[in-house]
Protein backbone atom coordinates (compact mmCIF):
# COMPACT_ATOMS: atom_id res chain seq x y z
CA UNK A 1 0.00 0.00 0.00
CA UNK A 2 1.32 3.51 -0.93
CA UNK A 3 -0.22 6.45 0.76
CA UNK A 4 -0.21 10.40 -0.42
CA UNK A 5 -2.19 13.17 0.39
CA UNK A 6 -4.32 16.51 -1.16
CA UNK A 7 -4.01 18.82 1.21
CA UNK A 8 -5.27 22.44 0.79
CA UNK A 9 -7.85 25.13 2.38
CA UNK A 10 -11.35 24.89 2.67
CA UNK A 11 -13.06 25.45 -0.97
CA UNK A 12 -9.73 24.63 -2.94
CA UNK A 13 -11.37 21.97 -4.82
CA UNK A 14 -9.87 19.00 -2.91
CA UNK A 15 -12.74 17.12 -3.02
CA UNK A 16 -13.94 17.78 -7.04
CA UNK A 17 -9.94 16.32 -7.53
CA UNK A 18 -10.45 13.43 -5.72
CA UNK A 19 -13.99 12.47 -7.79
CA UNK A 20 -12.05 13.44 -10.94
CA UNK A 21 -8.79 11.47 -10.24
CA UNK A 22 -10.09 8.23 -8.79
CA UNK A 23 -11.87 6.81 -12.01
CA UNK A 24 -8.23 7.68 -13.22
CA UNK A 25 -6.15 6.08 -11.24
CA UNK A 26 -8.54 2.77 -11.22
CA UNK A 27 -8.34 2.59 -15.04
CA UNK A 28 -4.85 2.60 -14.26
CA UNK A 29 -5.26 -0.83 -12.72
CA UNK A 30 -4.89 0.90 -9.29
CA UNK A 31 -7.13 -0.21 -6.10
CA UNK A 32 -7.83 3.22 -4.29
CA UNK A 33 -9.07 3.56 -0.70
CA UNK A 34 -9.65 7.30 0.48
CA UNK A 35 -9.50 8.85 3.83
CA UNK A 36 -11.35 11.99 4.47
CA UNK A 37 -10.70 14.48 7.44
CA UNK A 38 -13.84 16.22 8.92
CA UNK A 39 -13.40 19.39 10.87
CA UNK A 40 -16.91 18.72 12.75
CA UNK A 41 -19.75 16.21 13.82
CA UNK A 42 -21.10 14.32 11.41
CA UNK A 43 -23.82 11.19 11.05
CA UNK A 44 -23.85 8.75 8.56
CA UNK A 45 -27.06 7.36 9.69
CA UNK A 46 -30.22 9.38 10.27
CA UNK A 47 -32.86 9.62 13.29
CA UNK A 48 -35.21 6.89 13.17
CA UNK A 49 -33.26 3.96 11.28
CA UNK A 50 -32.25 1.21 13.40
CA UNK A 51 -28.62 1.75 13.58
CA UNK A 52 -29.21 5.37 14.43
CA UNK A 53 -30.91 4.18 17.65
CA UNK A 54 -27.85 1.64 18.68
CA UNK A 55 -25.49 4.69 18.12
CA UNK A 56 -27.75 6.73 20.41
CA UNK A 57 -28.65 3.86 23.00
CA UNK A 58 -24.72 3.85 23.62
CA UNK A 59 -23.02 1.17 21.18
CA UNK A 60 -19.65 1.99 20.85
CA UNK A 61 -19.53 0.22 17.08
CA UNK A 62 -22.52 -0.39 14.93
CA UNK A 63 -21.94 -2.64 12.08
CA UNK A 64 -24.52 -2.09 8.81
CA UNK A 65 -24.13 -4.29 6.40
CA UNK A 66 -26.20 -5.26 3.24
CA UNK A 67 -25.25 -7.48 0.22
CA UNK A 68 -23.70 -4.15 -1.39
CA UNK A 69 -21.65 -2.74 1.41
CA UNK A 70 -20.80 -2.54 5.33
CA UNK A 71 -20.07 0.41 7.11
CA UNK A 72 -19.60 0.51 10.50
CA UNK A 73 -20.10 3.29 12.94
CA UNK A 74 -17.37 3.74 15.80
CA UNK A 75 -18.90 6.38 18.33
CA UNK A 76 -15.70 8.04 20.39
CA UNK A 77 -18.10 9.67 22.94
CA UNK A 78 -15.13 11.27 24.98
CA UNK A 79 -12.22 9.97 23.83
CA UNK A 80 -10.20 12.02 21.67
CA UNK A 81 -10.08 12.00 17.75
CA UNK A 82 -8.12 8.60 16.51
CA UNK A 83 -5.08 10.30 14.17
CA UNK A 84 -4.22 8.92 10.84
CA UNK A 85 -1.53 6.16 11.57
CA UNK A 86 -4.95 4.47 13.83
CA UNK A 87 -7.12 5.32 10.60
CA UNK A 88 -4.95 3.94 8.15
CA UNK A 89 -4.70 0.76 10.64
CA UNK A 90 -8.39 0.46 9.89
CA UNK A 91 -8.58 0.04 5.81
CA UNK A 92 -8.11 -3.55 3.89
CA UNK A 93 -5.36 -3.85 1.61
CA UNK A 94 -5.41 -1.54 -1.68
CA UNK A 95 -2.66 -0.13 -3.80
CA UNK A 96 -3.36 3.49 -3.09
CA UNK A 97 -4.88 6.03 -0.17
CA UNK A 98 -5.49 9.30 -1.24
CA UNK A 99 -5.62 11.40 2.37
CA UNK A 100 -7.92 14.85 1.84
CA UNK A 101 -6.96 16.90 4.67
CA UNK A 102 -5.09 16.18 7.58
CA UNK A 103 -2.72 18.87 6.07
CA UNK A 104 -0.64 19.10 9.44
CA UNK A 105 0.60 15.62 9.80
CA UNK A 106 4.06 14.24 8.14
CA UNK A 107 3.63 12.38 4.80
CA UNK A 108 3.24 13.24 1.15
CA UNK A 109 0.90 15.72 -0.53
CA UNK A 110 -0.42 17.60 -3.05
CA UNK A 111 -1.41 20.92 -2.24
CA UNK A 112 -4.50 22.09 -4.35
CA UNK A 113 -4.95 26.04 -4.34
CA UNK A 114 -7.08 28.62 -5.99
CA UNK A 115 -6.04 31.83 -6.27
CA UNK A 116 -9.40 33.36 -5.87
CA UNK A 117 -9.69 31.92 -2.45
CA UNK A 118 -7.85 34.65 -1.12
CA UNK A 119 -5.54 32.13 1.26
CA UNK A 120 -1.66 31.49 1.49
CA UNK A 121 0.01 28.37 0.03
CA UNK A 122 0.45 25.40 2.19
CA UNK A 123 4.07 24.66 0.48
CA UNK A 124 6.58 27.55 1.80
CA UNK A 125 5.88 25.74 5.53
CA UNK A 126 4.96 22.16 4.92
CA UNK A 127 8.04 20.39 3.42
CA UNK A 128 5.60 17.65 2.81
CA UNK A 129 4.08 19.29 -0.18
CA UNK A 130 5.69 17.86 -3.36
CA UNK A 131 3.83 19.34 -5.53
CA UNK A 132 0.73 21.68 -6.46
CA UNK A 133 -1.99 22.32 -8.69
CA UNK A 134 -3.29 25.31 -9.24
CA UNK A 135 -5.78 27.34 -11.41
CA UNK A 136 -3.29 29.72 -12.31
CA UNK A 137 1.14 29.32 -12.67
CA UNK A 138 3.34 30.17 -9.73
CA UNK A 139 6.64 31.10 -11.07
CA UNK A 140 7.76 31.97 -7.37
CA UNK A 141 6.91 27.85 -6.14
CA UNK A 142 9.54 25.62 -5.00
CA UNK A 143 7.92 22.84 -6.23
CA UNK A 144 6.47 21.61 -9.75
CA UNK A 145 3.20 23.36 -10.10
CA UNK A 146 0.76 21.49 -12.52
CA UNK A 147 -2.80 22.87 -14.13
CA UNK A 148 -5.61 21.89 -11.70
CA UNK A 149 -7.20 21.20 -15.15
CA UNK A 150 -4.59 19.18 -15.94
CA UNK A 151 -6.60 15.24 -14.29
CA UNK A 152 -4.02 12.94 -16.43
CA UNK A 153 -1.22 15.31 -15.25
CA UNK A 154 -1.91 15.52 -11.32
CA UNK A 155 -2.55 11.45 -11.73
CA UNK A 156 0.51 11.41 -12.51
CA UNK A 157 1.83 12.91 -9.78
CA UNK A 158 0.05 11.51 -7.19
CA UNK A 159 1.44 8.17 -8.52
CA UNK A 160 4.84 9.41 -8.56
CA UNK A 161 5.31 10.69 -5.01
CA UNK A 162 2.94 8.37 -3.03
CA UNK A 163 5.24 6.53 -0.85
CA UNK A 164 4.96 2.87 1.05
CA UNK A 165 2.04 3.22 4.09
CA UNK A 166 4.15 1.11 6.70
CA UNK A 167 7.29 3.81 6.70
CA UNK A 168 4.98 6.80 7.09
CA UNK A 169 3.00 5.29 9.36
CA UNK A 170 5.25 4.28 12.03
CA UNK A 171 7.07 7.80 11.59
CA UNK A 172 4.09 9.67 12.19
CA UNK A 173 3.66 7.52 15.78
CA UNK A 174 6.93 7.79 16.89
CA UNK A 175 6.22 11.69 16.22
Amino acid sequence: MRIIGLAGWSGSGKTTLVTKVLPRLIARGCRVSTIKHAHHGFDLDQPGKDSFMHRTAGATEVVISSAKRFAILHELRDDPEWDLPDLLAKLSPVDLVLVEGFKRDAFPKLEIHRVANGKPLLQPDDPHIVAIACDTPLPKAGVPVIDLNDIEGVVDVLLKHAVPLQPVAAAMRSA
